[in-house]
């Protein structure tokens, strides 16, 4: 098989604030000839594609998939034969819980090039951006990455006890649907109901909005407050950090008061 003289980029776009592209993403998407964006690429980051670029959506929601994940990587090889710069843009980092490494693989074995652009992950910003440190001395020392979305929404298959843990922050991402279940296996594996919880809805937007409430009754607030989806979900004791370390609404109020405390400078003719 004759190799493409296509190279195809994964990026991370983070979470949604443009501010947190690496400048390796950002300069991808101003060079780009098409780039291949998912349903979590924030419009924000989306309006910094130039003009003439070719823009197609490929996003998936639960239930509702605009294409699915082989349509995706017959695209990425279907465009790579005419030898474009292609920019494969998803939210936050490729390569956790994003498939970017089903994409690389599948370019792989179509003797395709490929690199990867790491984004800043939902656990590391989010958190960050709600006030919550995934870690602490004294308080956590370790961190666990969980999806809490299983193939054809079948009930999560993970190992509770070893999840119940009250030294470990544990982050769910797509785990909104789930939180009847999380709480209830976390507390049957032994982790205390009264541990804290949080969810955290589109985080670094100036939409963001934060749940801050206790394994037991996180998915009751979460209903109560109409949390939506992108949510993240984040247990353990780190969360009672939440109060004390609120920056991004302190931030967000002095930006609606007309002081640009962010400074964004990002342009699409940049």
């Amino acid at each position: 098989m004759l190799k493409s003289n296509a190279l195809v980029s994964l990026v991370g776009a983070g979470p949604g604030d443009p501010d947190l592209l690496t400048l390796k993403a950002y300069r991808l998407i101003q060079q780009a000839d098409v780039i291949v964006y998912d349903r979590l690429v924030s419009e924000e980051i989306r309006e910094l594609i130039p003009h003439g670029v070719k823009k197609i959506y490929v996003g998936k929601a639960s239930g509702k998939h605009h294409m699915n994940q082989d349509e995706i990587n017959e695209l990425l090889v279907k465009l790579a034969k005419k030898d474009r710069k292609i920019v494969r843009l998803k939210g936050g980092d490729p390569f956790i819980f994003g498939r970017g490494s089903e994409e690389a693989s599948y370019l792989v074995k179509h003797n395709i090039d490929f690199e990867y652009v790491p984004g800043i992950t939902a656990a590391s910003a989010c958190s960050a951006y709600a006030g919550i440190p995934l870690t602490h001395r004294g308080v956590a020392s370790s961190v666990r990455l969980i999806t809490g979305h299983c193939r054809a929404d079948k009930p999560l298959d993970l190992n509770w006890k070893s999840l119940a843990d009250k030294d470990t922050t544990l982050v769910f991402y797509m785990g909104l649907a789930s939180l009847a279940q999380l709480r209830e296996q976390l507390i049957e594996a032994g982790l205390s109901a009264d541990t804290p919880a949080a969810a955290v809805e589109n985080g670094t937007k100036h939409s963001q909005r934060r749940c801050l409430s206790t394994l037991d009754q996180l998915p009751t607030d979460v209903l109560d407050m109409s949390i939506n989806s992108p949510a993240l979900i984040i247990i353990g004791n780190v969360v009672n950090f939440a109060e004390e370390l609120d920056w991004f609404s302190t931030a967000t109020d002095v930006l609606e008061e007309g002081i640009d405390v962010k400074n964004r400078q990002y342009t699409a003719d940049a």
